[in-house]
């Protein structure tokens, strides 16, 4: 029984993925507008982070969309087909769970956030235009 369940979840996903990365495709949001040296900064803050991810995860999806919005060059890291990346999440972060956020921080530590609606708020508290 639990093979059958199993398959099942499996082929759904699997039905589902190429929908769910069209839909985002179709409903990301245009990037908000900056000066160029506005958005240089916006960059050089962007290189801190990166954002560890599974691609057909809805929860990965809101993220992607808020961070193509706020107009951020954030590095993603497939942690679902990757091992290197995996590893490293599970070694800094504590847990295999996505969407996560590295946060790099100005004095060498690093701050791995979870949750879809945090990283958001983070995102916009740091990087939403006046």
């Amino acid at each position: 029984m639990k093979l059958i369940v199993r398959l099942f979840f499996r082929t759904l996903r699997l039905v589902l993925t190429p929908f769910m990365l069209l839909s985002e495709k179709l409903s990301t949001p245009k990037s908000v507008t900056r000066t160029p040296e506005e958005q240089a900064v916006v960059d050089q803050a962007s290189k801190a982070l990166a954002l560890y991810q599974f691609s057909a995860c809805p929860f990965c999806i809101k993220v992607r969309k808020e961070i193509a919005r706020l107009g951020l060059n954030i590095e993603t890291r497939n942690a679902q087909h990757d091992p290197e990346h995996r590893a490293a999440l599970e070694a800094g972060g504590g847990r295999i769970k996505v969407p996560c956020l590295k946060i790099r921080q100005d004095d060498g530590n690093e701050r791995w956030l979870y949750e879809s609606s945090e990283i958001n708020a983070w995102l916009q508290e740091r990087f939403e235009p006046s």
